[in-house]
């Protein structure tokens, strides 16, 4: 009997933070993985919730240097902090689904064997997507920096007050607006928080990004579309009553203050997102928002 060849053979899993319901599906998983010869390894962070398997714990870092597939368990959360980790290292990505439908993660859990053996069988769609990389040039401080995979949000640190921002889009003023903040999306993230927002949804593979204002001052401020190599940068105006915080992926704060200068662009590497054959984003857009459907 001739072996099967493996699309990817060393593989790396990523659970859901501090969430013991993960434990059954990752074990399922790694059962189908070691029966088709493949090396697996366990993130760990994860392994910290589980007590009974015998799979090797490496780090992030090694997931990244050692694998050549990193499956994460859980919803689009865990897969955006398992991108923003391993995207230097330029390691495909498989999202195994364990919550409502998600834009990222298109697997669930009752058709995993399926998948999972097709996807090692070469029968799968690798699709790259861009990556925000933000620097904070602070006044009195080293530069704060990160990455997003979804946005990049600059918004008030009080419930009742406005801030002002200046936006230059490679090197050219945009406008000066006060406003609740600002987000910056991938057009991963334009079904995000963008959305929320008023901003467009965009193709997930386009090489853009999206400038939503949140509850501008004036109503005339509306979202842009803008190219996927455009530099932009942001300025915190000064002002003695308002402070400012940039988050990235709702994951990451960063401390902004008057004057801060906020540097948004484009990360050199792209995520790699393994995704079954069938995969379709337009069903999933029908499906997360509803559409078609008669209330």
């Amino acid at each position: 009997m001739t072996e099967r060849k493996n699309s990817f053979n060393t593989i790396g899993l990523i659970g859901k933070f501090a969430d013991t319901s993960v434990c059954s599906t990752l074990l399922a998983l790694s059962r189908i993985l070691i029966d088709r010869g493949c090396t697996v390894y366990l993130e760990r962070e994860t392994s910290r919730n589980m007590d009974e398997h015998d799979l090797e714990i490496i780090t992030r870092h090694e997931i990244g240097k050692r694998c050549d597939l990193a499956v994460t368990v859980g919803g689009d959360g865990t897969l955006l902090d398992a991108a923003r980790g391993l995207v230097n290292f330029e390691v495909p990505i498989l999202g195994i689904n364990l919550g409502r439908l998600g834009f990222l993660v298109d697997i669930s859990p009752n058709e995993m064997s399926m998948r999972i053996t097709e996807i090692l069988d070469g029968e799968f769609e690798e699709e790259h997507r861009i990556l925000l990389n933000t620097t904070i040039e602070h006044s009195d401080n080293p530069t704060s920096e990160s990455d997003a995979f979804n946005d990049v949000v600059i918004h008030k640190w009080e419930v009742a007050r406005m801030i002002e921002t200046e936006t230059y889009i490679n090197g050219k003023f945009l406008n000066s607006m006060r406003s609740d903040g600002l987000i910056v999306s991938t057009p991963t993230g334009s079904t995000a928080y963008a959305l929320s927002g008023g901003g467009p949804i965009l193709e997930p593979d386009m090489d853009a990004m999206v400038l939503v204002p949140i509850c501008p001052h004036t109503m005339s401020y509306r979202p842009i579309v803008i190219a996927g190599d455009s530099v932009i940068e942001i300025i915190v105006k000064e002002n003695q009553n308002s402070h400012a915080q940039v988050t990235c992926d709702g994951q990451i704060n960063l401390g902004v203050v008057s004057g801060d200068k906020i540097t948004i662009k484009k990360k050199d590497k792209v995520v790699k997102l393994i995704h079954p054959r069938q995969h379709n984003h337009y069903e999933i857009l029908r499906a997360k928002l509803h559409w078609g459907e008669h209330f």
